[in-house]
């Protein structure tokens, strides 16, 4: 019986070294370490969820796999419940950004032994990518898909000091853009119409609130400029 991820979880998935052991943050399901173990990507997963109800279908899923014996699970807030060389690849996917940023900073001692971090941020990109950059985190990959009308990206990151990333970088990714993604591109141009829509109607007025929060378009029309010409082949 095959594991059918979501396009998301399956780019993450992508994304792990092969022959690493897996650490699944927010677990959820438990889906992702069960693909992974099924395909023979990894040897060994630990799957954790803060939550006792998560846990606890993400075990009835692994023993509906047979999979028991490969997927250890644990309740835990963030890595608290992780020690010293345990994984190599940290998977978090499905939480905000500042969540992100919370659960590395506090399990820094920990995760100090990991050789790879997949990503999935599902908001605040900019300041997530900022925090990496800050925190001793280098962006070595990135993919973007479109999963159920979403916009989704993963980051890869290792431990690796990384130059300051330029705006258009930490707003829609060093790789993506480097890459020239098409999700990214589609991504890109919806933002333009929506935000150029957004202007036209801010222009007819001439409140205070109206012209701030036009300037502050404007400045995300040009860098939405800057990240297209990443694009231009000629």
């Amino acid at each position: 019986m095959a594991v059918q991820l979501s396009k998301r979880l399956a780019a993450a998935a992508c994304m792990v070294t092969k022959g690493n052991r897996v650490v699944d943050v927010g677990c959820d399901h438990g889906y992702l370490p069960i693909s992974l173990v099924r395909e023979g990507r990894v040897p060994s997963a630990i799957a954790m969820d803060v939550n006792q109800g998560p846990l606890l279908r993400a075990q009835a899923n692994i023993m509906r796999y047979d999979l028991s014996d490969y997927i250890e699970t644990r309740l835990s807030d963030g890595v608290s419940s992780l020690a010293l060389n345990e994984g190599d690849t940290l998977v978090i996917a499905g939480m905000g950004g500042p969540l992100m940023e919370k659960i590395l900073d506090r399990g820094e001692d920990v995760l100090g032994s990991f050789q790879e971090f997949v990503l999935e941020p599902q908001s605040e990109l900019r300041h997530f990518r900022l925090f990496l950059t800050t925190h001793g985190y280098g962006i070595i990959s990135e993919n973007m898909v479109l999963d159920g009308g979403k916009f989704y990206p993963v980051i890869k990151a290792v431990h690796k000091e990384m130059e300051p990333l330029k705006p258009e970088e930490l707003e829609y990714g060093p790789c993506l853009l480097r890459d020239r993604n098409p999700v990214l591109y589609e991504y890109l141009c919806r933002e333009k119409e929506s935000t150029r829509k957004l202007i036209s109607l801010l222009s007819k007025s001439h409140s205070a609130t109206a012209l701030t929060r036009r300037r502050e378009l404007e400045q995300k029309m040009n860098l939405i400029d800057i990240a297209n010409s990443y694009y231009d082949y000629g």
